[in-house]
């Protein structure tokens, strides 16, 4: 019976790791794709704006 004991715990973490690279796998690409990157897209261009609106942003450098 040790022999479940032991094996329990590394054959429960592996399902897990398996489950959670299976949903990222899915969740990339797709329909959402295009939403996440305007998402992205929009953070930086806050980014980028409030870089330049406070004048942080150095000359020749970004």
């Amino acid at each position: 019976m040790d022999y479940v004991s032991a094996l329990l715990p590394p054959v429960v973490m592996a399902v897990f790791f398996t489950a959670i690279v299976v949903t990222i796998v899915k969740s990339q690409g797709g329909p959402n794709k295009s939403k996440e990157d305007a998402a992205v897209d929009a953070a930086l261009a806050r980014v980028e704006a409030g870089r330049h609106a406070d004048g942080s942003a150095e000359p020749g450098r970004e």
